[in-house]
């Protein structure tokens, strides 16, 4: 089985999240906390606030924080511990 990957461009240009429609996405918010989720589909969402780790299942952990746009594969499953509450904006694929 191929190791699904957490894709991650750091501040990615004004330009690039006005042609993706990132500010028409909804928005997602949750506290300080820590869960367990598998994604059915691939999510592309990008940081307004907060920090958190992703540790998918069989890797490492992976920070993350404002300013990210994230991809994260159809099919992984994770552990998701938010350290600071996060607002991001989301979309499917």
């Amino acid at each position: 089985m191929t190791e699904l990957k957490i894709l991650c461009e750091h501040r990615p240009s004004a330009m690039k999240l006005e042609i993706q429609g990132v500010y028409d996405w909804p928005i997602w918010e949750k506290e300080v906390s820590k869960f367990d989720w598998e994604y059915s589909q691939t999510e592309i969402c990008y940081i307004l606030r907060g920090k958190f780790i992703v540790t998918p299942e069989g890797g490492e952990p992976q920070e993350f924080g404002r300013g990210d746009l994230i991809t994260f594969p159809a099919g992984m499953k994770c552990t998701w511990e938010i350290t600071k509450d996060v607002e991001k904006h989301y979309t499917f694929e």
